[in-house]
């Protein structure tokens, strides 16, 4: 049974998501050696969200339960949250939710900025995580892989990530009314990974040519050769230069302590010839610059919380479309699984089937019959077992699973082993079915108690 666990700009605060992204998406590959009841997880932190998609073996409610309230903790403990604050801001889809969820999320559609450009390649790189740490499942990588095949659906056949938008895009949008000419602007990058590339690729479309970049862990150089921009040295004195030399500084670091201080930008603006007002623009998660930069004299700072607010409507046509294409996702990946309960039964019904067979063919055998009529009965019983088949997974789709299962026993007579997988396979599917039905998104709290 897939659960997932979700915090995100509409449920969580920024200082929250800023905590979870540090430790807590470490935690999967020990979240699962030490669980009794979690056999997969696959963690996504962006800069808006922090989600854990947590496959548990046990699929009676109280077993899911006992595995959400040991991920809580564990997430907690990571990230130095503490676990009451987490529990009133974690929601926990179950059922369809999930798919429906991941699906929505990778093709934009959650997002700060609906239909940005940079989300599909998180989730994409949320899978690659788990597979190398080994705490992916088969349920989890089909889950994953057709939110991919979502995602680039949505993107090819409506118009909503036709514009390419992304956070960086939203943010300079919001700094238009500062910067009166971008061609003239001078520019500080900060950092030089993914993001990176997305914002230097926005600012060039913007006309600006002046750009150097200054790497905390030291690749400014490699990334400024690649990319046909300055290279900062670096150290603490070549980085205050480099602010005092910039209009606009943007960060956007995966450090996880803050890049840019009150103590580089008070040195950078008391430096001879440096520009008198300056925007910051933090785009990193957790925060690059430190809150106390915002305070010091011709400094202002648009941060991802500022920016958030300021997230323009979305074309509802776009959205519409996008949104049916989910739907349809979903609605087809909820059939599949159906489907899939019935495969136990199916497999009961042919060995079934092809143990009479092999007995009335040994019985041919002995009274001397040719090979052309055992292919011909191995053939017709293919036939007979194909409507019989087809039909199982078609009820399946409807939600009637169990109407399958009660055919198989009272007209064939399935027992022992076979009637053992089949039987299982509805018992389990019933359990899951109920512990969706009464938790599909609820709070962790609410969730805790519909287990007692």
């Amino acid at each position: 049974m897939l659960i997932c666990l979700t915090a995100n700009h509409r449920n969580a605060s920024f200082d929250l998501l800023e905590k979870l992204s540090v430790g807590a998406p470490t935690v999967a590959k020990s979240l699962i050696e030490g669980s009794d009841f979690v056999q997969g997880a696959v963690v996504l932190a962006t800069c808006n969200r922090f989600e854990a998609y947590l496959d548990i073996e046990e699929p009676l409610t109280a077993g899911c339960s006992l595995a959400v309230e040991e991920a809580a903790e564990r997430f907690g403990a990571a990230s130095g949250t503490d676990v009451a604050e987490l529990r009133d801001s974690l929601t926990v889809l179950s059922g369809d939710l999930v798919a429906e969820h991941l699906f929505s999320v990778s093709s934009g559609l959650e997002s700060v900025v609906v239909g940005e450009d940079e989300i599909a390649g998180q989730v994409r790189r949320a899978l690659t995580t788990a597979r190398l740490e080994g705490t992916t499942s088969s349920d989890l990588e089909r889950l994953f892989q057709r939110a991919a095949r979502t995602s680039r659906g949505v993107k090819t056949k409506t118009g909503l990530g036709a514009a390419g938008r992304s956070l960086a895009r939203l943010a300079f949008d919001l700094a238009e009314s500062r910067i009166t000419d971008w061609a003239r602007t001078r520019v500080l990058l900060v950092g030089t990974g993914q993001y990176a590339r997305v914002t230097l690729a926005n600012l060039r479309e913007r006309g600006v040519v002046d750009i150097s970049v200054y790497s905390p862990s030291g690749r400014a150089q490699v990334f400024a050769a690649k990319q046909g921009i300055v290279p900062v040295t670096a150290d603490a004195d070549a980085l205050v230069e480099a602010i005092a030399a910039s209009d606009v500084v943007i960060t956007c670091s995966s450090s996880e302590q803050p890049v840019l201080l009150p103590a580089h930008v008070t040195a950078a603006s008391a430096m001879p010839g440096a520009v008198a007002r300056r925007l910051v623009i933090d785009l990193g998660l957790p925060r690059n610059v430190d809150t106390g930069v915002a305070s010091v004299p011709g400094n202002e700072v648009l941060d991802l919380e500022t920016i958030s607010i300021h997230a323009p409507l979305d074309e509802l046509g776009a959205e519409s479309d996008a949104r049916a294409l989910v739907d349809q996702a979903a609605a087809e990946y909820r059939a599949g699984k159906a489907e899939a309960t019935v495969t136990p039964g199916i497999v009961a019904l042919r060995s079934h089937m092809f143990d009479v067979l092999d007995a009335e063919i040994e019985r041919a055998r002995g009274r001397g019959d040719s090979e052309q009529t055992e292919r011909a009965l191995r053939h017709l019983v293919g036939v007979l077992l194909h409507t019989p088949s087809v039909r199982a997974r078609e009820l399946a789709r409807e939600g009637r699973s169990d109407e399958v299962f009660a055919a198989l026993e009272t007209l064939f007579g399935l027992d022992g082993a076979a009637a053992s997988a089949a039987g299982a396979a509805a018992a389990v599917a019933a359990e899951a079915s109920d512990a969706e039905a009464s938790a599909d998104a609820v709070s962790l709290d609410d969730f805790r108690r519909s287990a007692r």
